[in-house]
């Protein structure tokens, strides 16, 4: 019962990446032998085919007779292929960048806006890179386009244009989770634009300028209100002190004459302008009596 239990998952975990039988069979070893042979009779010029150099940033998976070699990538340096029986196909293991176009998106507020970004990406597991996915890189690039497109689906406009960094967070997270049985991990995601139509730039345009408007409007009243504050106590000040309006008249002149205009304007108070009149008709009514 056990035995028959545990053959359906040992099948199972054969077919996944990185486990895999190394016993060849009968024919197996006959077609490993005679590959082998094969390469002593054609020494030492089958040595220059069957030696492969791997460079530092590259694995090579090798498949013999169609079984991943000794459940690992080889390399970086040189690995032996035996002529007939084995292929190996190379993976670079650099980071990959992945520019996805503009796509139209229809926002959750019912706008259609076009956005574009780019991901960063590199190969971790070379095997399960060559052996889960038939494309990887494609296959990469088709499910970045897609999660842009279902993320910013649930988003509003204010919401993409102000939370660019926590949506590419979200993206990336996503991203990792699915292509990590590819062997990739998800470097970093970025949003590189975002294209909204000309007449909802224009009403933005004229939201913003009638908010800073408003804002200037009150900013202004507020100066106004303290200024008048400010004009009330300077008169209570100078009503205490009749002399203190004569000094500021005077400062008044002086600031006036540091500018060189022609014209000097200097004010009087009304009290000496009627003393000054006072004067005036005495002396007018003295005249006569002296005539």
């Amino acid at each position: 019962m056990d035995l028959g239990a545990s053959s359906p998952e040992k099948q199972d975990k054969e077919n996944l990446v990185g486990i895999s039988s190394k016993h060849l069979g009968v024919c197996g070893w006959i077609l490993f032998s005679l590959s082998v042979l094969l390469m002593i009779i054609t020494f030492p010029v089958s040595i220059w085919m069957c030696l492969k150099i791997v460079k530092e940033y590259e694995r090579a998976v090798v498949f013999r007779l169609g079984r991943i070699q000794a459940d690992k990538a080889k390399g970086p340096g040189l690995i032996l292929i035996l002529p007939c029986i084995d292929v190996f196909v190379k993976v670079d293991l650099r980071t990959f960048t992945c520019n996805i176009p503009p796509q139209e998106i229809l926002t959750r507020d019912s706008v259609t806006t076009q956005v574009d970004g780019v991901v960063y990406y590199r190969i971790y597991s070379a095997v399960s890179a060559v052996a889960n996915v038939n494309n990887v890189h494609q296959a990469t690039f088709l499910l970045a386009q897609t999660t842009l497109r279902n993320v910013l689906g649930t988003r509003t406009l204010s919401q993409i244009l102000a939370g660019r960094e926590e949506i590419a967070h979200s993206i990336q997270t996503l991203l990792d989770d699915a292509t990590e049985v590819w062997g990739i991990q998800v470097a970093r995601v970025e949003i590189k634009d975002v294209r909204i139509p000309v007449q909802l730039q224009r009403s933005m345009a004229a939201e913003a300028e009638a908010t800073r408007e408003a804002r200037a409007r009150v900013l202004a009243a507020e100066g106004e209100l303290n200024a008048s504050k400010s004009l009330k106590s300077a008169s209570m000040v100078l009503a205490e002190s009749p002399i203190a309006l004569q000094l500021r008249y005077l400062q008044t002149l002086t600031t006036v004459a540091t500018e060189k205009n022609s014209t000097i304007v200097f004010p009087l108070p009304m009290n000496i302008l009627e003393g000054i009149g006072g004067v005036c008709n005495n002396n007018h009514k003295k005249n006569p009596n002296r005539a």
